[in-house]
């Protein structure tokens, strides 16, 4: 693809842009906009260049040189010697009527990171009525969702990569203004050309169509200002935490020691292979042959749990470890010494349930309703004087479970208000009194269903026997007959249809590698017979469990998503920020003042954000840190 952009190196030339840009007020045709950037993190970036394409005509493509270390530039078109860099002040305050404001539509690729951008510069990006990024993980959350492979699938282009105009240890200031402006230029127009085929794409699939203007893309400015406003980390409590946290780890080391009698390296997979498989003489059956022996991955030591002491210490060391390592003394590194916060980034597209990731750093993998996930929750605390406040769906992929599968059982009890756990225990025991070791193994297997546990998980999570296990999964199944025939019709509509959704609309598709499952694709799912089907492949087997629980967790997601959008209105109007989503669970600052008024609307928020054959029920609390919310 040939382009011609123009380069924007005088006054005049940025008075006749700025005159053409203000016609562009078409929200079918909206200006496709970007910027370039001498750093990734958008707090440190320096604002290098901004590009911008209002028509489908190579030359209708414009690139404003702002920090480029090069002094001068040759124009492509006129081979005029340009004066190189404009003021950047200058061209901002030039352009702030038009970046911040919704009359003139825009389109951005990943529009979160130019927001970042802008607003690190005093601009407050208004206007994005479409994100191509955000428009192809809808269309298909198992893409890649690169503008390069968008443009490859949809237009059959290329972009550019960064790497082959940025040499290594450079950056793109250092890049000659009119390479830059050809690589910027190019991605504008693929911005601006992409957006009315992914439009098309989803004019003919209205329910994300709806995904994308209802929920993605009005979230998309929530995430920036949560990345924005970071949290606050207690450094010195996590100081003393990991002081604390290093005897436990020589305590566990010496217990492993006494238990093999004799010293190993805990962190050495070849002496660990060694001791299990030689020396303590281990089935190594449950394991497989690598090159230095036999694998003792987690995967290993979980099936050799209960064959030896030392299996268990070695598990509880390495978790504890690596969970130090991830947080307690990773966290305090990430702390930014201008805000004395950590500012996490929230992943909009990369999983292929729907849900948030996070990373820099990665929150979602902080344990639930463990001893140290309380011990970690422990070090976010908000800025003085204020409240933390956590608020937490209850049990709302149970909820939505009942929803989905109408199962009465469950129906009843939630609108009920009655404990699922205990009737759960009640229904597969036959009995009215139920002890809270009864109701533990009720809560594994109601919440284990949804992940399609079998018998062998069940019996290890729950400390039974395989036989007890298989028995308790059969009277679930039989006590719930409609969850059970939900789950199948999950996996008979992957199977025919090729994907599932959420109660949204939100599709995850899935590509069977057996032959089998390949010729049942485009069969009316009601006619397959899933008692037929030999699943040799545990990759096969494994989505179909996927698909039983993708339109839980994604309407799990979905829903959060809307409460996010709600609440962050609604929080304008208080001495308030959310700061965190995480799991099921989204964290606040508040002022004391306004934790009166703001606690009713906050739950009231997120328990109206859809509606459900089953109420939703929020838990929320305030504290001092965010392990008090609990």
């Amino acid at each position: 693809m040939t382009i011609a952009p123009q380069i924007i190196d005088t006054l005049e030339k940025l008075t006749d842009l700025i005159a053409r840009l203000q016609d562009c007020t078409h929200p079918e045709t909206p200006v496709a906009w970007d910027t370039e950037t001498n750093a990734l993190e958008p707090r440190d970036a320096d604002l290098v260049g901004i590009g911008c394409c209002w028509d489908d005509r190579p030359d209708s493509v414009a690139y404003i040189p702002l920090g480029h270390t090069m002094a001068h530039t040759t124009a492509p078109t006129t081979g005029e010697i340009g004066s190189g860099n404009l003021d950047k002040a200058t061209v901002l305050e030039a352009l702030r009527p038009i970046l911040e404001s919704d009359r003139y539509p825009k389109v951005l690729q990943n529009a979160k990171f130019d927001r970042l951008v802008f607003r690190f510069q005093g601009i407050h990006l208004a206007g994005v009525v479409f994100d191509t990024m955000l428009a192809s993980y809808i269309i298909n959350p198992e893409s890649s969702h690169k503008l390069s492979d968008i443009s490859q699938r949809y237009l059959s282009t290329q972009s550019q990569d960064y790497e082959d105009l940025v040499p290594r240890g450079k950056t793109i200031a250092d890049i000659e203004i009119r390479k830059v402006a050809i690589y910027c230029g190019l991605d504008v127009y693929t911005t601006f050309h992409l957006a009315p085929k992914l439009r098309s794409e989803l004019h003919d699939l209205p329910q994300l169509d709806r995904l994308l203007q209802e929920v993605e893309q009005p979230l998309e400015p929530v995430l920036a200002e949560m990345e924005a406003s970071g949290v606050r980390i207690d450094q010195n409590y996590l100081k003393e935490f990991s002081k604390s946290l290093e005897q436990d780890l020589h305590s566990i080391e010496q217990r492993a020691y006494a238990s093999a009698e004799g010293q190993f390296s805990l962190g050495s997979p070849k002496q660990l292979s060694e001791l299990l498989f030689d020396r303590l003489g281990l089935d190594r059956r449950k394991s497989r042959k690598i090159k230095t022996g036999y694998s003792t991955d987690a995967a290993t030591l979980e099936k050799l749990q209960g064959d030896h002491p030392v299996v268990d210490l070695i598990l509880e060391h390495r978790t504890l470890s690596k969970l130090k390592s991830t947080y307690v003394d990773a966290l305090p590194l990430l702390v930014r010494p201008d805000t004395h916060r950590v500012h996490t980034d929230f992943n909009q597209a990369a999983t292929s349930t729907g849900r948030l990731s996070s990373s820099s750093p990665n929150l979602q993998n902080i344990p639930i309703r463990t001893a140290f996930s309380r011990q970690i929750r422990k070090a976010f605390i908000p800025q003085d004087g204020w409240l933390m406040v956590a608020a937490d769906y209850s049990q709302i992929e149970l909820r939505i479970l009942a929803h989905l599968s109408q199962e009465p059982v469950l129906l009843e009890t939630y609108r009920n208000n009655q404990d699922v756990h205990t009737l759960t225990a009640r229904l597969l025991l036959d009995k009215t009194e139920i002890s809270s070791e009864e109701r533990r193994l009720a809560k594994i297997i109601n919440f284990g269903v949804i992940y399609g546990m079998g018998a062998q998980r069940f019996a290890r999570e729950a400390g039974v026997s395989p036989s007890v296990a298989k028995e308790f999964i059969e009277r679930f199944n039989d006590r719930y007959s409609r969850v059970f025939a939900y789950l199948q019709q999950m996996q008979r509509e992957a199977i025919g249809n090729g994907y599932v959704e959420t109660i949204l609309g939100r599709r995850r598709y899935f590509r069977f590698a057996s032959d089998s499952l390949q010729k049942l694709r485009g069969s009316r799912p009601d006619t397959i017979d899933l008692s037929k089907l030999k699943l040799r492949d545990q990759f096969d087997a494994g989505l179909l469990r996927a698909a039983a629980n993708a339109p839980i967790q994604g309407s799990s997601a979905d829903i959060i998503k809307l409460a996010m959008i709600k609440l962050h209105d609604l929080l304008k109007n208080y001495d308030a920020h959310l700061l965190l989503q995480v799991h099921d669970e989204l964290v606040f600052e508040i002022h004391p003042d306004a934790w009166v008024a703001l606690e009713p609307q906050i739950k009231a928020a997120m328990e109206e954000a859809v509606q459900l054959s089953v109420p939703l029920l929020v838990e929320i609390h305030a504290g001092q840190n965010w392990m008090e919310t609990k």
